[in-house]
Parts: C-alpha cells; structure tokens; sequence
C-alpha cells in the first residue's frame, strides 16, 4: 500500500512539475525608441513591437511611464505563443526640450518586469 502510494505521490509531483515548465517570454524587437529631433506639436505616437517566444499565452498586465507627459498603452489580449505586439506609447511633443522616460512593463513572462525608454529631443517651433 505505502508503495502504491509513494507512486502516485511521485508521479502527481512529476505532472505538476511539468506543467509548470511552460512560461511566455517576451522578446522585444528593440528596447529603446528615438525620437530623434522632432519638432513642437509634431506626431508624438510612437511603437515598441515584441514577440511571444514562450510556450505560453502573454498577458500584459500592466504598462505605467515615469511621467503624466508619456502615455503607454497596452495590447487588450493575451499574445499567443509566436505571436507578435505592440505597446503604443504617446510622447507630449507640447514640451520643448529633451525627452528621457522609461515605461515600465509588467506581464506573466519568465521576466515578470521589462523597462523601456523613449528618447529624443523636441525642438522649439522658433528654432529655440
């Protein structure tokens, strides 16, 4: 009996062991956009594109910038497994002067946490 038993406690082990192998991993295609130099008022819309690479769903959670000026937003769904996203981020083009903002990615990957910067600069409608 206390064998019978000892096998079914070691194989439950091993089937919940395997089923926690599979994890999503977001991979994205850059961690950093440019703005370059970009005049006031221009289009401040900008994409930071992943892929799924786990053998999971992605769900992403959470996505928060450093600052009111930058407004990141999210994909509604889960990201399949090998599947591509994006997460839109809009920059305050309004402000002159450099741009130098993180947005923080929060998600059920292996790597639960993912920071992203924006940088760049905008430039004064008079040249200034």
């Amino acid at each position: 009996m206390k064998k019978i038993v000892l096998v079914l406690f070691v194989g439950l082990m091993g089937f919940t062991l395997t089923a926690q192998e599979k994890a999503a991993k977001i991979e994205f295609k850059s961690e950093t956009v440019d703005y370059g130099e970009i005049v006031q008022g221009a289009d401040g819309v900008r994409a930071f594109e992943f892929m799924n690479t786990g053998d999971a769903p992605l769900i992403i959670s959470k996505v928060s910038s450093s600052c009111g000026c930058t407004i990141p937003k999210k994909p509604e769904g889960p990201i399949l497994p090998g599947k591509t996203g994006e997460i839109q981020v809009k920059y305050d083009t309004n402000r002159p002067g450099p741009i130098r903002k993180a947005i923080t990615v929060i998600s059920n990957a292996d790597t639960p946490t993912k920071v992203l910067k924006i940088k760049g600069e905008v430039k004064a409608v008079d040249g200034k």
